[in-house]
């Protein structure tokens, strides 16, 4: 085992290790700090240049083009001056122009590299701190499928200054040292199952970019009895502290010795990589002795990963951006409670629903981010188990709504949407549909009508659009005709739910019902979330042609009168109050 002692941290970093035990305090001292704007170079930096221009060479460097393994061919020709890292995430890109990053050529050769404030311009996609976390949690859920258990998302403590960190921790199958630099580099994704979440490969560095300037990742796998862990950093402070003009994510990895049990240095690195790597971790993580790094994996087990995000952002106000003090058992936007304009004897309620918590609520919001979760996994947030929620069981007066995308003359399969009025309408001024993507909240309650005049009020549907596309950042739908022709049908829905029901919570009825015939056995939706089918082979009297049968997914049961639901002018199937309409 290779012992090394803690590097000295350069003083303008907040490493004074005071230990502060006042958590609101300390990170005001550490954002004054960080606001400083100075370019003064101390001797500090000056003495470490020549270890970091060594690690440089046996760091891994994600580059386009190039493996993001160890290159011991590169060395940083930066002439810049380490830039002041601002703690407040919108404000962290504002770089002059000139520290931007030139082409070198070597040997003729003409090499594009990433800069590091890459780091931050990609991480600006998400708009929201919350669409950051569950991009994290997204690689846990996709790790069920490999033995995953349980996801942690907790609050710790920044052992170099007492700060808060984010921590988010799986038992799924780990990532050996190939894996973790695919990680985290640019482009790279091993998920190749059709349900999986991810797919660009590029979530956890946008995510965890988003949350704050420095995260380190610690993960174990095992394989045929070969075991390996491995430790990353992925620092947007040391990148622009010392001036890089290139992504450089020092690594160390280390081999189980079955014959011994003990941890040792991988052969996968030379000696002098490990260390040069092992020097920038205990410099710049909140590490800083190698027993520290590696007390890490105690709770980590046979395989898992943890990740920690530290040097949290703050927001315009000063205050850290994720609230770990106005609720113990939660994570909450500072700021973001928002309040809704009603009736005064409704404000509560309206304030209280889960369409207006999820925008500052992390419990919430985790609560609806997942259709379906096995029996066997749980998300632990802040020690206490998040119970899911399902969004159709808060519904009255349901109906189920079968709907087949066309494309280009093509079926694009189908999709079935629950639609309703809130339990609380007509009190609560609510419209939206919660649009699911292989299983994962894209759009919650995305409203597709204005009801100034009270139409569609109080309308809510659920649904799992497959066949459409998210965008990268998973908080949108790509806007392709798919998509829109599902908007403008939403819309039809809402409008015609609402003119057939609006009378059963107290408003006048602009409709009047349509003629039913009922069948002698009506479809019924049993209380699962998985696909069955059933054959409708029902004649359409305005088309002289038989509906095909189709399969339709059951949806768990949303309390009154459980049916299935449609107009079959538009290829649609339709159950109304236990009637088939045709």
């Amino acid at each position: 085992m290779v012992s090394m002692k803690a590097v000295k941290l350069e003083p303008d970093l907040l490493r004074d290790g005071s230990g502060a035990t006042n958590n609101q305090a300390v990170e005001q001292v550490q954002l004054q700090k960080y606001t400083i704007q100075s370019r003064k170079q101390d001797s500090e930096e000056n003495r470490s240049s020549t270890t970091l221009n060594t690690a440089q060479s046996c760091s891994s460097v994600l580059e386009q083009g190039q493996s993001p393994v160890d290159d011991t061919g590169i060395s940083s020709t930066s002439t810049l001056c380490p830039a002041p890292l601002c703690r407040q995430f919108w404000k962290a890109g504002n770089y002059s122009d000139a520290q931007g990053s030139k082409v070198n050529l070597q040997n003729g050769k003409t090499y594009l590299h990433v800069h590091p404030m890459f780091l931050h311009s990609n991480a600006t996609s998400h708009k929201w701190a919350f669409g950051a976390i569950a991009e994290l949690l997204d690689n846990a859920i996709d790790e069920i499928q490999n033995g995953a258990t349980f996801v942690i998302v907790d609050k710790i403590s920044n052992p170099r200054d007492g700060g808060s960190a984010l921590l988010i921790q799986d038992d799924g199958g780990g990532m050996d040292p190939e894996a973790i630099r695919r990680c985290m580099s640019f482009g790279f994704s091993d998920k190749k199952s059709t349900g999986a979440i991810g797919r660009y490969g590029n979530g956890f560095k946008t995510s965890s970019m988003r949350l704050g300037a420095d995260v380190i990742v610690f993960t174990r796998h095992m394989e045929d009895r070969n075991a390996t862990q491995s430790i990353g950093l992925l620092s947007y402070s040391f990148l622009m502290k010392m001036g890089h003009d290139r992504i450089i994510v020092p690594m160390v990895d280390y081999d189980l010795n079955t014959e011994n049990d003990k941890w040792e240095i991988s052969h996968r690195q030379t000696n002098e990589s490990f260390k040069a790597n092992l020097t920038l971790l205990l410099q710049w993580s909140p590490y800083s002795t190698e027993a520290e790094l590696l007390k890490q994996f105690d709770d980590i087990g046979l395989h898992g990963t943890k990740v920690v995000v530290y040097n949290l952002w703050y927001n315009d106000d000063g205050n850290l951006e994720l609230d770990f003090n106005t609720d113990p058992q939660d994570i909450r936007i500072e700021g973001d409670t928002r309040k809704v304009e009603s009736l005064p004897a409704w404000r509560t309620v309206n304030e209280q629903h889960i369409s207006n918590r999820f925008h500052y609520s992390l419990n919430a919001y985790l609560s609806i981010l997942y259709l379906r979760i096995p029996e066997t996994f749980s998300i632990k947030l802040r020690g206490q188990i998040v119970m899911p929620r399902n969004l159709a069981e808060d519904l009255k007066f349901p109906e189920y709504i079968l709907y087949r995308p066309h494309a280009a003359g093509l079926r694009e399969g189908h999709v079935i949407t629950t639609i309703g009025f809130v339990k609380d309408a007509p009190r609560v001024s609510i419209h939206g549909f919660n649009i699911y993507h292989k299983n994962r909240l894209i759009q919650p309650f995305m409203p597709v009508v204005s009801y100034a005049d009270s139409r569609g009020r109080g309308v809510v549907g659920i649904l799992e659009a497959n066949f459409i596309e998210p965008t990268h950042n998973k908080q949108d739908f790509e806007r392709t005709s798919l998509f829109q022709k599902l908007e403008v049908r939403l819309k039809e829905m809402t409008y015609e739910y609402w003119d057939f029901h609006c009378g059963l919570i107290g408003y006048q009825v602009k409709k009047k019902a349509r003629p039913v015939s009922t069948p002698h056995d009506p479809p019924a939706i049993a209380n699962s979330s998985h696909a069955n089918s059933f054959i409708l082979g029902i004649k359409r009297k305005e088309h002289n042609n038989s509906l095909q049968a189709g399969s339709v997914k059951k949806q768990p049961r949303t309390g009154e009168g459980s049916v299935i639901s449609a107009s079959s002018s538009r290829g649609e199937i339709s159950v109304r109050n236990q009637h088939l309409i045709i």
